[in-house]
């Protein structure tokens, strides 16, 4: 027993001493941690980064899920130009528990923007060409997959290219998900100036006043929603939380974008690149977007909206909601959010992918078969 324990003292000594020289080493890269963490590592899953060629460029996409049998489900990110897929590693892990998730960088944005020479793309960068190309990524995703359908989930500005999505493609769709529905843009700023405006009244700010006062009348007498004006509605709005409740600022996430394991510096510069290339050339059909008159789709919809959401409000939506006709059709309440549901309640919005989603699929019992092979 006593030579045990000479034996054992020695051991731990030894451990004692090698430790230190262990924590001498540098921390693993963040980046790298979180790439493995994230890894899909079933034998039947999916974890896809990639060019594909999409209206005449190439433009990238990401396809990860658990098991290929899944459904589909294609995120269009908002902006314009502001995509998901830095951000991705904060959400969608859980998500492809149950679906097959493809992240799409659009034309304009992010990495697709840095696969295209500006020049030569800058002609395309319309509303309608981007439509287009979702239709021809919802193609490729069905054959290469072997899916019948998919789930199309739009979010914000995404929302525009999903809802023409689903009034164009009905039956290639499971069900459209609208996160922060855009249906008359030009009623859903004037909405949020008016709650900014006030709500800065109430406050005695008297800056953010005077600078929301100094853009009036917001939007223009013509309908027109100029760059500049814009940009101070929203750095406001955002103040006073109309893009996430509670918080006076969007540092919480694109501070979390630094962190992303698919994105590397190059990548997060082409992040401002883009958007600087894109908005200035959609904003202006985007300022007319109007849903208002569309009364059928010919697939599912659901809509999931934030309280508290002011970047695009609800009230326009959800008139629009009552009026359509749809095969099914549900409205999602998120009540401690405002505009960004996937920061914000992330549990939830899984909740109702899976409760509310997921069942078009099963009920549709055309999933892709085991033999499936991209």
């Amino acid at each position: 027993m006593q030579r045990f324990v000479h034996v054992l003292t020695g051991a731990l000594a030894l451990v004692a001493m090698i430790t230190p020289l262990a924590h001498a080493e540098p921390p693993p890269n963040p980046h790298t941690i979180l790439a493995e963490v994230g890894k899909v590592a079933s034998a039947n899953g999916i974890d896809q980064a990639k060019a594909v060629e999409i209206g005449g460029i190439r433009q990238w996409i990401t396809v990860r899920g658990r098991d290929r049998h899944n459904p589909i489900l294609l995120v269009l990110h908002g902006g314009p130009a502001a995509p998901d897929l830095p951000n991705r590693y904060l959400f969608e892990g859980p998500w492809t528990d149950y679906f097959n998730v493809v992240q799409w960088d659009q034309r304009g944005a992010g990495k697709t923007y840095e696969l295209n020479a500006p020049e030569t793309v800058a002609p395309t960068m319309h509303a309608d060409r981007m439509v287009q190309d979702a239709e021809e990524l919802v193609g490729y995703l069905r054959k290469t997959y072997g899916s019948k359908k998919i789930f199309a989930l739009g979010h914000s500005w995404g929302t525009i290219l999903g809802l023409k999505l689903a009034e164009r493609r009905p039956d290639w769709l499971y069900a459209y998900i609208g996160v922060g529905q855009i249906i008359n843009m030009r009623e859903g700023e004037r909405i949020d100036y008016d709650w900014v405006l006030n709500t800065a009244r109430k406050a005695g700010d008297g800056l953010a006043v005077k600078e929301l006062e100094g853009i009036a009348p917001y939007p223009e007498p013509n309908g027109t929603l100029p760059f500049e004006k814009v940009n101070v509605e929203r750095k406001w709005s955002v103040h006073y939380g109309g893009l996430t409740h509670g918080r006076h600022s969007y540092d919480y996430w694109e501070n979390a974008e630094k962190l992303s394991p698919d994105y590397s510096d190059t990548d997060f510069k082409a992040i401002d690149a883009g958007s600087a290339f894109s908005l200035p050339k959609l904003l202006p059909e985007m300022a007319v977007t109007d849903f208002s008159s569309l009364t059928r789709l010919g697939c599912p919809v659901l809509i999931f909206a934030g309280r508290y959401d002011y970047t695009t409000p609800s009230e326009p939506v959800r008139r629009w909601f009552e009026r359509i006709e749809a095969p099914s059709k549900r409205w999602v309440w998120f009540e401690n959010s405002a505009h960004m549901m996937y920061a914000e309640e992330p549990g939830r919005v899984l909740m109702h992918l899976v409760q509310d989603a997921l069942p078009f699929a099963t009920a549709a019992r055309d999933l892709p078969p085991s033999t499936a092979q991209p």
